[in-house]
């Protein structure tokens, strides 16, 4: 028979026995025959996640099209084209081409960038296959893509394993499930034969004391887009003790199981397949693109008010549609898409070099700067995810190293006596702090050992057994495992038993993992130990076991807590776990909140409890996503560092996506920017690149916005009161064409110190309130202006010289505003204003002066010009002192 995945119900996959689920994949304990292997490839595909290919040039050039304010300049350069004005609308669209074209080669080299990171989640996998139906199984390494339903695969330590799968046998088998869970210790997994009504054991690791919230869970069953029937498995179904997951890797033991879903079909991929539209609108798209669109709504309104005002007033027609263009234009940042795209990238590009971070969407550069809540989970980030001993303590409490040392005992000799390739991770941290701090090392662990009882998650300890040194004929048994489970077969009094269960529940509140250590003597015997033997201990004390906080965290933490940046710590972990490895690296918990504690408030009280507290303990993804998504709500700037699946919707519902390089490839796929490690260093540096690159932005805008606005009030005032235009529409794109040039100093402006101490936001409303202070000083400079050259022109009908003395104003203005308003060094900005300002001089009086409508100036005007470009220094300067830019945080 052949197997059909669209006959597998919900029910027979989530509920079945292995037998009925054997029979239902068309599979049995001897693995498949290599021929309907092959079948079941051809039709269901390879065991790869999607694939995922970096875009063309062409097609991230045509994306960035798509930016508003490209594309209101793209329809002002048609409307140029309309009415003939050739010139303005070429070099509109050079504008346009060029900052597309910086923006789409900047974010086509971090996508390929990105793209180098990928790696397979695994090479090769252990299966059973046949020749065929009377031929014995054979074990064979095969590729991890080669694997189908229905496969029989067997598991050892170390192993990732490489599809959705239900055991079918298991040997003291636990899993690293931190990629999908965001749960730092190993959780034990065996067969169970109803899996629908068998609980799995207390605690997510089988031999230490933590406390654990029980979580049920049914799985689903969906459509692939193969047609297949998916085991569909919802976040509290990776307690299921049974069912091992893509994306996982074994912590210790052994197991078998058969394969149930591949690919696209698997919990792991299942996550990629959330729809992408749930990331709301970012820190960049609430300011420069915020800013934007007040500034697009100003200009669609500019040609028409020109229009009506002028043939109201003046009798003129349509003529005036080129001027009423080019005051649009003025009124527009024509630069700002080069700035933005050039600084952004410019910042990416040194990020990349100096530091090997990628920000593979260039805005996130922005929002990193803008950024003053960080949300990450503990495990890996804050730590190693490697515990370390702590602590070995006897029954009252006081430090004791045999207590440890009998602990290594029994790692070594259950590993090398139950032939296990390598210690779990507990194992080894033993081992480690022996040879640490026992002076003989590991040698005081050489016994004659007689036999070992590996770890069992049903009985959560194991045992080694040894020659007892100096007595002849006995043999002593080494117990290690959960405090419950050693306690329970150890001879103590009630007094004592309370005691040490106290001391181990306060070292599990201290976020500690802890094991228990006993002893038995008993004669020698030839017949096989057992776990009946485990009885009538001796109780030595306990180990506790945290951790390892990460070497780099505790510097970092604090280099963000001085740049304003407030650290949320949202983890799976216990909250005692959370609590002491916050402590350790000097970030104060203050009260741990589970996730459980706050599943009943309602957003606006998550908002205020998500603002006072630190740590969050026993988060789900839907937890952290929606603590994030509160935070937002609440006017902060988050970002979010995930390394796991179990990160994703968070990763989406966050400003930034962050993550480091070993995360798992659909997260890698999500994230706005990659870090160079596992290491907060880099984030530190890629938050001040964003801060460096924001506080550009802010400052070109801040000249740029002030200037234009004070250019284009006083060209519409003295369009109503002259007889002529005060500018013609070529002089205008000329004027417009100086600045943009003299405006690419910008890019290369350097950010003073001050400006990366805090989070950046430039918030559109109070940024152009700013500006129209500023504005409102331009336009009274121009108009003064205007006065004098009525006067030193004795009447108001010599439009040659007066468009000369206005052209000159002009430039001279922007130039000092260049200069005054910057809030950077470096960029040879004072260079440039000083160009600026002899074009604006020299322009008028040289040969293409009269080629544009411009003639000489009496001398008498330039005295005058000098008084009022002083008065308006003084007003800048005046201004200045008492303008908040950029805009602080709430």
């Amino acid at each position: 028979m052949t197997w059909a995945p669209e006959r597998v119900s919900t029910l027979q996959l989530s509920k079945s026995t292995p037998l009925q689920l054997l029979r239902a994949l068309d599979s049995g304990p001897r693995g498949l025959v290599d021929s309907d292997a092959e079948a079941r490839l051809a039709r269901y595909g390879e065991n790869v996640l999607p694939a995922r290919r970096v875009p063309a040039l062409p097609i991230v050039f045509l994306r960035s099209l798509r930016d508003p304010f490209t594309a209101v300049l793209a329809g002002l350069a048609l409307v140029s084209a309309l009415v003939a004005a050739w010139a303005t609308a070429s070099v509109i669209v050079v504008l346009v081409v060029v900052s597309c074209a910086l923006r789409a080669a900047g974010e086509h080299r971090a996508d390929r960038s990105a793209a180098r990171l990928r790696h397979l989640v695994a090479g090769t996998a252990t299966v059973l296959r046949r020749a065929d139906e009377d031929a014995a199984p054979v074990a064979r390494e095969v590729p991890v893509d080669q694997v189908v339903p229905g496969d029989v695969v067997r598991l050892a330590p170390g192993d990732l394993v490489p599809a959705d799968l239900r055991l079918l046998r298991a040997s003291g088998l636990t899993m690293h499930q931190a990629a999908l869970t965001g749960e730092s210790a190993p959780v034990a997994k065996y067969p169970v034969d109803e899996p629908a009504r068998t609980p799995p054991p207390a605690g997510a690791r089988a031999d230490e004391t933590r406390t654990d919230e029980t979580r049920t869970g049914t799985g689903t069953a969906d459509a692939s887009p193969s047609g297949a029937r998916v085991f569909a498995l919802g976040e509290e179904d990776f307690d299921r003790p049974e069912v091992c997951f893509q994306g996982s890797s074994v912590a210790s033991g052994s197991g078998t199981g058969v394969v149930m879903a591949t690919g696209v079909d698997t919990r792991f991929a299942a996550a990629d397949r959330v729809p992408r539209d749930d990331r709301r609108t970012t820190a960049f798209d609430r300011s420069v693109y915020g800013i934007s669109w007040i500034l697009i709504r100003f200009m669609l309104l500019t040609p028409p008010l020109v229009l009506m005002a002028n043939a109201a007033l003046r009798g003129r027609g349509l003529e005036t549609l080129p001027f009423a263009v080019a005051v649009a234009v003025g009124l527009t940042p024509e630069m700002l898409p080069v700035i933005v795209t050039t600084t952004l990238a410019r910042g990416a590009s040194a990020l990349a070099r100096t530091h090997q971070v990628i920000v593979k969407r260039l805005p996130a550069l922005h929002d990193l700067g803008a950024v003053d809540v960080v949300c990450l989970d503990k495990t890996g980030t804050l730590t190693q995810d490697r515990p370390v001993v702590d602590c070995a303590l006897d029954i009252s409490g006081a430090p004791d190293d045999a207590v440890l040392r009998w602990a290594a005992v029994n790692s070594l000799w259950t590993l090398r006596l139950a032939d296990m390739p390598c210690p779990d991770a507990l194992d080894e941290a033993l081992l480690d702090a022996v040879e640490e701090r026992l002076v003989t090392g590991l040698a005081a662990l050489e016994y004659d050992a007689v036999a070992a009882l590996p770890f069992d998650p049903v009985r959560r300890l194991s045992t080694a057994v040894i020659a007892t040194p100096g007595r002849l004929g006995h043999h002593t048994l080494v117990v290690k495992g959960a405090a419950e489970d050693v306690l329970e077969r150890c001879e103590l009094t009630e007094e004592e038993r309370g005691r040490a269960r106290a001391l181990a529940d306060r070292l599990a509140a201290d976020g500690l993992r802890v094991l228990a250590v006993a002893l038995a003597e008993r004669p020698a015997t030839a017949r096989p130990y057992a776990a009946a033997d485990e009885h009538g201990l001796a109780f030595r004390g306990l180990v506790g076991l945290r951790d390892a906080a990460d070497e780099s965290a505790a510097s970092a933490l604090t280099a963000l807590s001085h740049r304003g940046v407030a650290i949320k710590v949202l983890t799976g972990d216990h909250p005692g776990t959370a609590a002491r490895a916050c402590r350790e690296l000097g970030l104060h918990p203050g009260d741990v909140v589970t996730a459980a504690s706050f599943d009943a408030l309602s957003d606006a009280e998550l908002g205020e409890l998500a603002t006072s507290t630190t740590v969050f303990a026993r988060c789900s993804p839907a937890h952290k996503a929606r603590l994030v998504r509160v935070l937002r709500e609440r006017g902060h700037v988050t970002g979010f560092l995930g390394d796991g699946v179990n990160d994703l919707p968070a990763l989406r519902a966050c400003d930034v996506g962050i993550c480091p390089p070993g995360a798992v490839d659909v997260v890698r796929e999500t994230a706005d920017v990659v870090l160079a490690a596992k290491d907060l260093t880099s984030l530190d540096h890629a938050i001040a690149a964003g801060r460096a690159g924001g506080a550009t932005i802010a400052s070109y805008l801040r000249i740029t916005l002030s200037s234009n606005l004070g250019n284009v009030i006083a060209m519409l005032t003295a369009g109503l009161l002259l007889p002529f235009l005060p500018m013609l529409p070529s002089q205008v794109l000329v004027q417009n064409l100086c600045f943009d040039a003299a405006q690419l100093a910008f890019a290369h402006e350097r950010p003073r110190a001050a400006a990366l101490r805090r989070p950046l936001k430039l918030r559109p409303r109070e940024v152009l309130f700013s500006v129209t202070g500023f504005g409102v000083l331009n336009a009274a400079a121009d108009l003064a202006t205007f006065a004098v050259l009525v006067w030193a022109l004795s009447g108001t009908r010599a439009q040659t010289p007066f468009h000369a003395g206005w052209f000159t104003e002009n430039l001279l203005t922007q130039a000092l505003v260049m200069v005054l308003l910057r809030t950077g060094r470096g960029g040879g900005i004072p260079v440039t204003a000083g160009v600026l300002a002899l074009t604006g001089l020299l322009l008028p009086l040289s040969p293409l002066g009269p080629l544009i409508g411009m003639g000489a100036l009496p001398l008498a005007y330039y005295p005058l010009l000098a008084i009022v470009l002083a008065l308006y220094a003084g007003a800048l300067h005046w201004r200045t002192r008492g303008a908040r830019w950029p805009v602080p945080p709430a």
